[in-house]
C-alpha cells in the first residue's frame, strides 16, 4: 500500500539568503520534502560562499571530502581533502543537478528582513531597492564571511601592498619580493607553503602557536576512485568510517582524557620529526591543552619553515611603518607585500542583515547580551525565521553535515505551513534551556575560557557562542528529537463569516 503524501492547504514562498553550501542545502530540502517555491539570494557574481570568496594558493578543505560533501550526493572526488577549485566545481555540479539555477538572484544583497504581525509573512529588501515579500526566510550567510581586519596604528601609511587573505589580490606579483604574512591559523598554514616557492623572503608572524597534525591529503587512486564510484555503497561506508573516527577523536577536547595526551603527543612529534631548528620547535610548541584553539590540520606548513629564505617571527605585530611592521619587542621588519591572514568575525552573527520580528523587534537588540537561537537555527519572537550556521553550530566535525540537519528543520517548519499553521515560533523556554544545556556542556572542554584559552570563539561577556560541543551524531539526534518540541506552529482561527441581512 502506498502512502501519499497529505496535499498543501496553502502555498508557502520562501527567501533563502546565500548560495554558499547552506544555501544549497536549504534549497535542496525544501524541493525533497516540500512544495515551496524558493529564492536564493546572493551578493556574489556567482554560487559557492566561502570557496568563491577565498582563492589564496594553497585554499583546500581540512576536512576529508567524502565528509566534506552531501550526503544526498554521491560523487567522485579526485582527492582525499578537495582543493578550492574542486569545491567550487563540487558546489556548481550540485546546483545543475537539481536545478537550481532558476531559482537563484545573483549579484543581489539583502539587506534587512521585517515580519508583518498582521499578515505572517516578511517583507525583504535588497541594496538595489526591490521590495518583496515571503512566508519564510532562511539565513544562510555563514560564519567565517566578515573578514577581520587587525587596528594596527600606521596601517594606512604602509606603502606597499597590503590584502587580507580572504580578499587575496591575483594582480599582485609576488615574485622575488619581501612578503609577511601575519597570522599562523588554518588558512596562513595554507599560504605560507602556496606561496614559499615564489617570493623572496618569507616572514611568518606568530602571536601564538597553534597545536598542528598532519593532514595526509593526497589523490585517491584510480583504483580507489573507480571503487568509491562503481561499488555499491563504498563511498558511504567510507564516509561512515571517518565520522566514526570523528566522534573517537573529539574525546580529547575533555582536557582531562587519554585522548587528550593522545594529539598531544601526536602533535609534539609531528613538530619533533618536521621542525630541524631547536628555536623555532620551542616556538610552536604550544603551552596550552589541544583543542583550547580550532587544531590546525596541515601537511606542509612546518616543512616551509625548514626553507632558508622563510623566517618564524614569534611576537605579535604591533604597528605598521611606510616600510614595514614593527613587532612587540620594536624590531622593524622590511617588507614589500604585507598579507593578512588574520581571521574573521564569527561572533558577529547576521552582521550584514537587519532582521525585525514580532513588533519590529530587532534580532540585534534581542543578542545584546549573546547571540543566541535554538538548536542554533531560530530564535523566539522572529517567526518563520530559520539560521543555518547560527550560534554554537561551529564543529560536529563537517559543517556540511550541520547545515543538512539544520535545512531538515527548516523544511520541517515549512511543511507544517503547507498543512495549515499560521506561522511558526519558537518556545522562549526551550530556548533557555538550550542556552544552559551549551554552556554547560561547553565548561567541561579544553577550549572553555577557565581554561585559559584565547580563541575566536567567545563573545565580550566570555560566552562560547560559535562553537558545538560534541560529534556530530549529537547534533543529529538533538535536531530529531527536539526541533518539535520547541518549534511550534501557531494556528489562528478564521474569522467568523458575516451574518447576511435579509
Amino acid at each position: 500500500m502506498l502512502l501519499r503524501r497529505k496535499v498543501p492547504r496553502r502555498s508557502v514562498r520562501v527567501a533563502i539568503i546565500g548560495a554558499g553550501f547552506g544555501g544549497i542545502a536549504a534549497a535542496i530540502k525544501l524541493r525533497q520534502r516540500t512544495g515551496a517555491t524558493f529564492t536564493i539570494f546572493e551578493q556574489s557574481p556567482d554560487i559557492g560562499g566561502t570557496w568563491y570568496d577565498n582563492r589564496y594558493p594553497g585554499c583546500e578543505v581540512d576536512i576529508p571530502s567524502h565528509a566534506y560533501s552531501f550526503s544526498f550526493y554521491k560523487y567522485d572526488w579526485p582527492r582525499t581533502h578537495a582543493r578550492q577549485p574542486e569545491l567550487l566545481r563540487y558546489a556548481q555540479d550540485v546546483v545543475d543537478h537539481f536545478g537550481l539555477r532558476p531559482h537563484l538572484r545573483l549579484n543581489t544583497k539583502v539587506t534587512d528582513v521585517t515580519w508583518d504581525d498582521e499578515h505572517h509573512h516578511y517583507t525583504v529588501r535588497t541594496s538595489a531597492g526591490d521590495v518583496e515579500t515571503f512566508d519564510v526566510v532562511i539565513s544562510a550567510l555563514g560564519l567565517l564571511n566578515v573578514p577581520n581586519y587587525p587596528d594596527w596604528p600606521g596601517l594606512d601609511e604602509f606603502r606597499g601592498e597590503k590584502f587580507h587573505t580572504a580578499r587575496w589580490r591575483h594582480d599582485v606579483d609576488l615574485e622575488g619580493k619581501r612578503v609577511a604574512v601575519v597570522g599562523t591559523g588554518s588558512t596562513a598554514v595554507q599560504v605560507v607553503p602556496g606561496i614559499a616557492d615564489t617570493v623572496g623572503s618569507l616572514l611568518v608572524f606568530q602571536r601564538e602557536p597553534g597545536w598542528i597534525e598532519p593532514k595526509h591529503e593526497r589523490d585517491f587512486t584510480p583504483r580507489e576512485r573507480w571503487i568509491y564510484k562503481h561499488v555499491p555503497g563504498a563511498q558511504w561506508l567510507h564516509r561512515g568510517y571517518l565520522f566514526w573516527t570523528s566522534i573517537v577523536r573529539f574525546k580529547g577536547y575533555d582536557a582531562n582524557s587519554a585522548m587528550q595526551e593522545t594529539m598531544r603527543r601526536r602533535c609534539l612529534e609531528f613538530i619533533r620529526s618536521t621542525v630541524r631548528d631547536p628555536a623555532t620547535r620551542e616556538a610552536v610548541t604550544p603551552d596550552y591543552p589541544w583543542g583550547c584553539k580550532r587544531p590546525v590540520v596541515a601537511s606542509t606548513f612546518y616543512p616551509t619553515l625548514n626553507l632558508p629564505h622563510v623566517e618564524l617571527v614569534p611576537y605579535p605585530v604591533t604597528s605598521v611603518t611606510e616600510k614595514g611592521l614593527i613587532d612587540s619587542r620594536g624590531v622593524h621588519h622590511d617588507i614589500d607585500v604585507l598579507i593578512m591572514s588574520t581571521g574573521f568575525q564569527p561572533t558577529k552573527f547576521l552582521s550584514s542583515l537587519q532582521v525585525r520580528g514580532i513588533s519590529g523587534r530587532s534580532i540585534h537588540d534581542a543578542w545584546a547580551e549573546r547571540a543566541s537561537a535554538f538548536l542554533g537555527i531560530t530564535v523566539a519572537g522572529f517567526p518563520n525565521f530559520f539560521i543555518l550556521y547560527g550560534p554554537n553550530t561551529n564543529g560536529g566535525f563537517s559543517i556540511i553535515a550541520q547545515l543538512e540537519r539544520q535545512a531538515e528543520v527548516a523544511a520541517r517548519a515549512v511543511r507544517q505551513l503547507e498543512m495549515g499553521a499560521a506561522y511558526v515560533d519558537t518556545s522562549e523556554l526551550a530556548q533557555k534551556r538550550w542556552v544552559t544545556w551549551i554552556d554547560d556542556q561547553i565548561a567541561r572542554k579544553a577550549n572553555a575560557m577557565e581554561a585559559g584559552c584565547r580563541n575566536y570563539y567567545h563573545a565580550p561577556n566570555g560566552a562560547n557562542i560559535t562553537q558545538w560541543p560534541g560529534a556530530h551524531l549529537k547534533y543529529l539526534m538533538a535536531t530529531k528529537l527536539l526541533a518539535p518540541l520547541g518549534i511550534r506552529p501557531v494556528r489562528v482561527p478564521h474569522p467568523s463569516p458575516e451574518p447576511v441581512q435579509v
